[in-house]
């Protein structure tokens, strides 16, 4: 049933697919970035610029349908099946366009994506089983610490430091790589401790 938080949802998928297109459009980064203009929110590119603005809005409607769905006893099937799913295609398409222009190292995004396919097999088993594996605090920190350092680092590609302070601290310089390193380490940190909860979770259903 495409009921509010369904519709938010796909509208995630839809945003994916905005944010990828305007990075094939052009998917080169300035050469200058940490160029400051003293134009503040000038972009030192475009297409980075229009791919970060649509995946702010698509990890915004992530809290928005799932709260939404809860309020107004809106849950429905196609909603546990679709919501995880654009989660998982929207932080993977992130992680692996910043690996592609050098951003994130590439074992930290093989990291991510093999940790998101692994916990969707083990929610498979288990719905096959009869048995419900719900989302824990640990993983919703780790969504958060990623979505975080992907809007960082996006936004230094779009901005570079035409931004206004403290935007401009933790956009370039030596505030602004601290800040990536500390929520890219927190992203890998939580990624593997929540990947562990799912398989202690699962392990009766592994050995069965």
């Amino acid at each position: 049933m495409l009921n509010l938080p369904n519709s938010i949802t796909l509208s995630r998928i839809i945003l994916v697919i905005v944010y990828t297109v305007a990075l094939a459009v052009d998917g080169s980064v300035s050469p200058h970035i940490n160029e400051v203009t003293g134009h503040w929110f000038q972009p030192i590119s475009t297409t980075a610029c229009v791919a970060l603005w649509a995946f702010v809005i698509a990890a915004i409607t992530d809290f928005f349908d799932g709260y939404l769905a809860r309020k107004y006893n809106l849950v429905t099937n196609f909603g546990k099946l679709i919501d995880p799913l654009a989660d998982k295609i929207l932080v993977s398409a992130a992680f692996i366009y910043l690996t592609a222009v050098g951003v994130c190292p590439f074992w930290v995004s093989i990291l991510i994506i093999f940790r998101e396919f692994l916990v969707t097999g083990l929610r498979q088993l288990a719905v096959a089983k009869g048995v419900v594996m719900a989302a824990d605090w640990c993983g919703k920190w780790k969504t958060a610490a990623q979505l975080t350092y992907c809007i960082a680092c996006m936004t230094q590609l779009a901005y570079g430091g035409n931004l206004i302070e403290p935007l401009r601290s933790l956009s370039i310089g030596e505030t602004g790589w601290w800040f990536r390193e500390i929520t890219l380490w927190l992203s890998v940190i939580l990624t593997l401790w929540s990947g562990l909860n799912y398989c202690i979770q699962s392990r009766h259903l592994l050995r069965g």
